[in-house]
């Protein structure tokens, strides 16, 4: 299977805008162009690259104010548009997070004069289309999220936030969609963790590894100003100015020894070979 790894330029994030337009009707249109077209929202490289992933599983590493949570509203909103009576599944950190998701997909609507909003009965975060798909925001919490299934799309942001029982918790909706898509997006969060582990695996197997890699960095996004990038570097430490602009997978500050060491200390005998001891009774 070839797997990409793509680094390309990213711009800022563009306000919503609530300018009705009239709905494109081509359902084959991707959705990029479709964005153009129907949200006066035009994507940089870098959003359009996962806005038109043919990919299943999509892992995205970006810096701070990239515009992320912008571009999984277009991909979600025209997942439901484009799929009668499918399920998309919003997951974040915490019910706020994944909720404020669900308020830009339903701000974004507003420019489509053809689609109607409505909720669906049952659950407070969620928004039905008129033609019968859905998408819900879920709290992040493991618990209170079972009962899903045959989802189409499901999105994870903050996802280095998300633990590894949730992220876990939710991966079996898409069991009984063979076509279901999973879009992971996130800024490293220290060198544990599933996100983490998901991107350091695919790193070293790229030929076997089902993950598009996506990465953008503050210092390939036109929007971010070398001038503020060195001000942030002057505030903060270097290990959260690497992490939280260059996408770096750091150990965190508190910790003795980093993940790659304990790690190698697992896998490797590093004192040598050892005699047997015996006990005389």
């Amino acid at each position: 299977m070839h797997i990409t790894h793509e680094r390309v330029l990213a711009t800022s994030e563009p306000a919503i805008p609530l300018v009705a337009r009239p709905a494109s009707t081509a359902s084959t249109a991707s959705a990029v162009e479709w964005a153009r077209h129907n949200l006066a929202f035009t994507p940089d490289p870098q959003q359009s690259l996962v806005l038109d992933s043919a990919h299943r599983r999509v892992l995205v590493n970006c810096c701070r104010q990239w515009g992320k949570s912008t571009t999984a509203a277009v991909r979600a909103l025209h997942h439901a548009v484009h799929n009668p009576g499918s399920e998309t599944i919003l997951v974040a950190p915490t019910q706020r997070q994944s909720a404020e998701l669900l308020r830009k997909i339903k701000t974004f609507s507003q420019s489509l004069t053809n689609t109607k909003l409505q909720s669906d009965g049952a659950n407070r975060h969620a928004l039905q289309f008129s033609n019968r798909a859905r998408i819900l925001a879920l709290p992040g919490k493991r618990d209170n999220i079972r009962g899903f299934s045959r989802v189409s799309l499901l999105i994870i942001d903050e996802a280095a936030w998300v633990p590894d029982t949730l992220y876990f918790a939710v991966r079996p909706f898409l069991a009984a969609s063979p076509n279901a898509s999973l879009l992971v997006m996130s800024t490293p969060n220290g060198d544990s963790g599933f996100f983490h582990q998901t991107w350091a695996n695919n790193q070293t197997q790229l030929s076997q590894s089902p993950w598009q890699r996506i990465t953008v960095q503050a210092t390939d996004c036109p929007r971010i100003s070398p001038t503020f990038l060195e001000e942030e570097r002057a505030a903060m430490t270097d290990h959260y100015f690497r992490q939280e602009y260059m996408c770096e997978f750091l150990s965190h500050n508190r910790a003795v020894f980093n993940q790659a060491t304990i790690e190698h200390l697992y896998t490797h005998n590093t004192f040598g070979p050892t005699k047997p001891i015996l006990f005389e009774l």
